[in-house]
């Protein structure tokens, strides 16, 4: 067999091999490869043509082609990357292989690659190629770090099992890992990387990692400032921070050296100058030193501090929307203040302030997307500069197409009625940032991806488009919720869909595992213990109509509670008290004062039914009651971030509960029935008997009087309490502030207040306030209000009655603190801790409240939120002040959070 060889590279080591991403190297090794067709075909055509076999320049038919060498692709496969073809003309030397050629390297997929004339018949030639695959990647193995980060290491690197293994692969993985762990403060990370052959063709790869420690500043220094001090200094550089003796890990800004970060601080310490009025401030010479013995550096900086400065005359020019008074407004700046370059721009544009009050966003908001400001200096004299802020205000852009992207459950129209920004609409800035906290209200997406995509803004059309983007997170709850109170384990046992669709219930295609897509939300509960038992069931739909953002809501429930003896724990079942009720309402979301504001109404009606149940909550034990109530309610709540972890804004409410003032019109008079405790009767020791004596005191009479007694009594509270009177009063500040990154101080203020209109009908036992706890025992059927206030056992902190009995508050007052720092906040879990003090107090009447003396407690507790389970938690919580009655302070208690969101 004649054999000529047309071309064969050079062997190429793993440790070098030629990838399509490294284009420098790619351009050399063409520009080798073409040389080396011309040289190497010249010099065996010379040989072929002393043997008479391949003439030079002549044009041959390619008859076949076949493939050889290591490789896990299919023979036809990889002629098809050549682009050769049987019976294609080709010239041998030619361009024809060497384009094959390059492709093949292109490709990155081998690292040996070689084309042979095998035999020639005329016109005809045969060629064979020889390659060599790159292996590929059958196991990857991570050292030097926790098992929890390898994950994330492989994932993030794409380290994929039966990736093609080059030199490209392993220089951008070391690179990444190095440049990562360097940010996080290990300034000397090294990372090596071994490929060990496996098989035939694929190889292992083991990433050894050594973080080193990480280097953290030993101090920072400062000389030329005399003007600003080196602490001023120090504090303007946010991520830069020396080693502090009382704090020598820096919980909250470490004092680890991070190049970038630290770049970034030069510009700040400027900023800072120019703050105080010194517009030449700079830095004139910065050296970082490396102890390597320490591993810490130690850093000097040099400043030249300047003259201080002070604002002149301000002018506006190109402005025609905004006259002279209405710009000067928001600007804020007076001739003769000391010049504040920092606070000059954010007055132009905030970047950090998306939705803040400046100049662009007043012409942003009001359709200007076009328009351009800037700040110039036109003067300065001595110590005085001259500005004018000339305004490019070009034409008003409207909304063209408005679409969304990433919605795969919800329906369309259920984001596009949410949407503040409608085809046709001025282009207003303030709604872009509205409509992301709506969308993120919705509790359907997961509210870090919420992102507006603008398109083909044309300032010849006034045109632009908006693409939003939003990624579907778990919207339905299997919510499992407990809790001690009362002397056992309060269970709750639910379903919550959130994005429900009631239009497809009958219709089979839709259960996946249920109708979904059009916002409502349907909740089933079952909450039960030894000793009661409550069914639920409760719709919500947001957008009643479809038109307005108009909700009606409503529920029915039913409960029934035994008779529960709380030392002994036994239930007495053949005594009960049971309650129906059902509630309707509607809500309306207002545009005035401002946008966050909602106005609800809501009619409830509760059916109370005692069946041989005498526990003093009424003095009757057979008979019925009724409570019709009316509830009004204002909330403004403009929290963003999140709705399971928001990190700025507020909610404010405030709201009104009453019943019909029926003591006002039906003519009874109660102060001549009495108070109930007339009609009951006293032991030896002075204390209201609460049931028949008996073992006690066996004397018939005795018996016969106190039936006759309760008789009365039951009476008295049939006529008093069979529709139920009261009025409520509560309000509710909770504050979100970022303090610094993701830390989080939550601010909460609470106060109700329960009123008669009668003051001899007096106030009703139902609809009271029990104040300590996790919370969440509102197992009574009374109505009562649960008000959580942890370090203390459940409803603890509540005014009892003479003989002990609680008997509820009618006026509270609640004060919280709440720390948090978020661990991940992934769609599928989020983790943050918290740090918390609570205070508050809770009073039978009004005359006895004192808003400043309060039971006081503090401690630290964890939350985690999956989609499926709704939230868990756990607080440990100390009580600073003894419980009523008792002398020492209550000390720790452990509070379970199970589904309740606060």
């Amino acid at each position: 067999m004649r054999q000529l060889s047309v071309i064969k590279t050079e062997n190429v080591d793993l440790e070098k091999p030629v990838n399509k991403l490294n284009k420098p190297l790619m351009l050399q090794r063409s520009i080798t490869l073409f040389f080396s067709i011309i040289l190497l075909g010249a010099a065996n055509v010379a040989k072929a043509q002393e043997n008479g076999g391949l003439e030079a320049g002549k044009e041959y038919i390619l008859a076949d082609i076949t493939v050889s060498g290591k490789m896990s692709y299919n023979e036809q496969t990889v002629i098809t990357f050549t682009g050769l073809e049987k019976g294609q003309v080709i010239h041998v030397p030619g361009e024809e292989i060497s384009i094959a050629i390059k492709k093949l390297w292109k490709l990155g997929l081998f690292n040996d690659i070689n084309f042979y004339a095998t035999k020639i018949e005329g016109d005809s030639i045969y060629l064979e190629l020889s390659i060599n695959e790159l292996p590929k990647l059958s196991d990857v193995k991570i050292q030097g770090v926790r098992k929890g980060k390898r994950e994330g290491l492989i994932k993030d690197t794409q380290l994929t099992l039966g990736k093609v293994v080059n030199e490209n692969l392993i220089t951008t993985t070391r690179n990444y890992i190095e440049n990562k762990y360097k940010k996080d403060g290990y300034y000397n990370t090294k990372v090596a990387i071994n490929v060990i052959p496996d098989s035939t063709n694929t190889v292992k790869m083991v990433v050894n990692i050594d973080k080193g420690k990480k280097v953290r500043i030993s101090s920072i220094d400062f000389e030329g400032n005399s003007q600003l001090t080196d602490g001023q200094l120090r504090k303007a550089m946010k991520k830069t921070k020396e080693k502090s003796f009382l704090n020598p890990l820096r919980i909250f800004k470490p004092s680890k050296f991070i190049a970038d970060k630290y770049k970034e601080d030069l510009n700040n310490i400027i900023n800072k100058y120019k703050e105080k009025g010194y517009r030449d401030a700079r830095v004139l010479s910065d050296t970082v030193v490396y102890n390597p013995k320490k591993n810490t550096v130690a850093i000097d900086i040099k400043v030249e501090e300047g003259r201080k400065y002070y604002f002149g005359d301000i002018r506006f020019l190109g402005n025609s929307v905004y006259n002279n008074q209405q710009l000067n407004q928001v600007l804020g700046i007076k001739k003769g203040e000391v010049y504040n370059g920092v606070m000059l721009q954010k007055r132009i544009a905030d970047p950090t302030k998306p939705d803040g009050q400046d100049l662009t966003n007043l012409y942003q908001n009001n359709g200007y997307l076009f328009s351009n400001i800037n700040a110039v200096e036109v003067r300065t004299a001595n110590d005085t500069i001259d500005f004018e802020i000339r305004i490019s205000e070009g034409p008003i852009a409207y909304f063209n197409h408005v679409t969304v992207v990433g919605n795969d459950k919800t329906n369309d129209h259920v984001i596009y009625r949410e949407l503040n920004t409608r085809p046709g609409q001025r282009w207003n800035r303030e709604e872009i940032y509205n409509t992301i906290r709506e969308l993120g209200a919705l509790g359907f997406f997961d509210p870090e991806t919420i992102r507006p995509d603008v398109k083909n803004a044309d300032p010849s059309t006034g045109n632009v488009d908006v693409e939003w983007h939003v990624t579907e997170k778990g919207s339905s709850q299997i919510q499992l919720q407990g809790g001690y109170g009362g002397g056992g384990f309060i269970g709750t046992l639910g379903l919550s869909f959130s994005n429900f669709s009631a239009r497809n219930i009958f219709n089979k295609k839709a259960y996946r595992p249920i109708p979904m897509g059009d916002g409502q939300k349907l909740s089933l509960q079952l909450q039960g213990s030894t000793y009661f038992q409550t069914y639920s069931l409760s719709f919500t739909e947001p957008w009643f109509g479809g038109k307005r953002p108009i909700q009606l809501f409503s529920s029915v429930s039913h409960s029934k509670q035994f008779l529960y003896n709380f030392q002994s724990r036994d239930v007495d079942r053949s005594r009960s008290f049971t309650i129906s009720s059902v509630s309707f309402g509607v809500a309306k979301r207002l545009r005035e004062p401002d946008y966050f504001m909602k106005l609800s109404h809501s009619l409830t009606f509760q059916y109370y039914a005692l069946s041989n149940y005498n526990t003093g909550l009424f003095t009757f034990g057979d008979g019925t009651s009724r409570n019709l109530a009316y509830t009004i309610e204002l909330t403004r709540d403009n929290r963003y971030g999140g709705f399971i972890y928001p990190t700025n804004g507020s909610v404010f409410t405030v709201s009104f509960r009453t019943t019909f003032p029926y003591s006002l019109v039906n003519g009874v008079d109660y102060g001549s029935l009495g108070d109930k405790k007339e009609y009951k009767l006293k032991d030896a020791n002075g204390n209201y008997l609460s049931e028949v004596p008996s073992a006690s005191n066996p004397n018939p009479s005795v018996v016969d009087d106190y039936r006759d007694a309760a008789a009365d009594a039951s009476k008295v509270d049939q006529e008093r309490f069979n529709w139920l009177e009261y009025y409520k009063v509560k309000f509710k500040a909770d504050n979100y502030t970022r303090i610094y990154d993701k830390l989080v101080l939550r601010s909460l203020g609470e106060f109700g207040f329960m009123g008669a209109y009668d003051s001899e009908r007096g106030l009703v036992p139902f609809e009271r306030f029990y104040l300590g706890g996790d919370g969440l025992a509102n197992y009574a059927l009374d109505g009562r209000e649960v008000i959580q206030l942890r370090g203390y056992p459940n409803q603890s902190l509540t005014p009892v009655d003479a003989d002990g009995t609680q008997i509820g508050a009618t006026i509270y007052n609640k004060f919280s603190l709440e720390l948090r720092y978020p661990i991940t906040l992934k769609p599928q879990a989020s983790i943050y801790a918290l740090t918390f003090l609570d205070a508050g107090a809770s009073y039978d009447r009004f005359k006895n409240y004192n808003p400043f003396q309060l039971k006081r407690s503090a401690g630290f507790g964890l939350r985690v939120f999956m989609p499926a389970f709704g939230l868990l938690g756990i607080d440990f919580g100390h009580g600073f002040d003894p419980l009523p009655g008792q002398t020492q302070k209550n000390g720790w208690e452990t509070h379970f959070i199970i589904g309740q969101q606060f």
